[in-house]
């Protein structure tokens, strides 16, 4: 490979990135149904045609925001791991996986929008399964390092109830004051904590674990 021909590669992969960014903004300010290919081009600084180079449509940008935010996350997901032993807290855990979510989003706005949003079409859905489907396995391997007893099947029926969870959360985080925000995803790893804490058994009916007791909340 010569050298002109790896500058040629790294500037059509810096242009790809360029466009994913631009296509980030788009979507987190019009939403995925609405963004259309001159939009972000545009946004790109680019011409429809140049655009056309590297994506023919929406639903290719589509498909590579996906696959950016599944190596994204990877990453924080593998060093996550790397952590845990029988011996973390899970309350420890619960939080870090949570505060990084939050945080994620003000970095990646659009992929809030694909995970959290209401997804409308069959490609927007397939995109929000793939990403869900891949927290759910993480929060398993999670769950079954920190508990080895934990079969397979179910620790990715835990971590499947998890990202339910974060879902159904999530999006009145988004829409709160900041101190009623905070408050939220304080409740929040309260509730994936109680649940969580159920995880180190053999399978769903091999033991009966009782429902966790809620903290008393201080007086104001």
């Amino acid at each position: 490979m010569t050298e002109r021909t790896v500058r040629r590669q790294a500037r059509g992969l810096k242009r790809m990135a360029e466009i994913l960014d631009a296509a980030e903004l788009v979507i987190a300010e019009a939403g995925y149904p609405d963004m259309t290919t001159n939009q972000v081009a545009a946004r790109a600084g680019l011409s429809p045609g140049s655009l056309y180079q590297f994506f023919r449509n929406k639903e290719e940008i589509l498909d590579a925001l996906v696959a950016r935010y599944t190596i994204e996350r990877q990453e924080f997901w593998e060093t996550l791991l790397t952590a845990v032993t029988p011996q973390v807290p899970l309350e420890t855990l619960v939080g870090r996986v949570v505060d990084e979510s939050v945080a994620f989003k003000g970095r990646s706005p659009a992929y809030w929008s694909l995970l959290y949003g209401s997804a409308t079409g069959d490609k927007l859905a397939s995109a929000s399964q793939l990403l869900h489907d891949a927290i759910a396995r993480q929060v398993a391997a999670l769950l079954r390092r920190r508990s080895p007893d934990l079969t397979e099947e179910h620790a990715l029926l835990m971590g499947t109830m998890a990202v339910a969870m974060v879902k159904a959360v999530m999006p009145l985080v988004s829409a709160a004051t900041p101190e009623r925000a905070r408050e939220l995803v304080d409740e929040l790893k309260l509730a994936l904590g109680a649940y969580l804490a159920q995880a180190p058994r053999k399978g769903p009916a091999t033991s009966k674990v009782s429902p966790p007791v809620r903290p008393r909340l201080a007086e104001k």
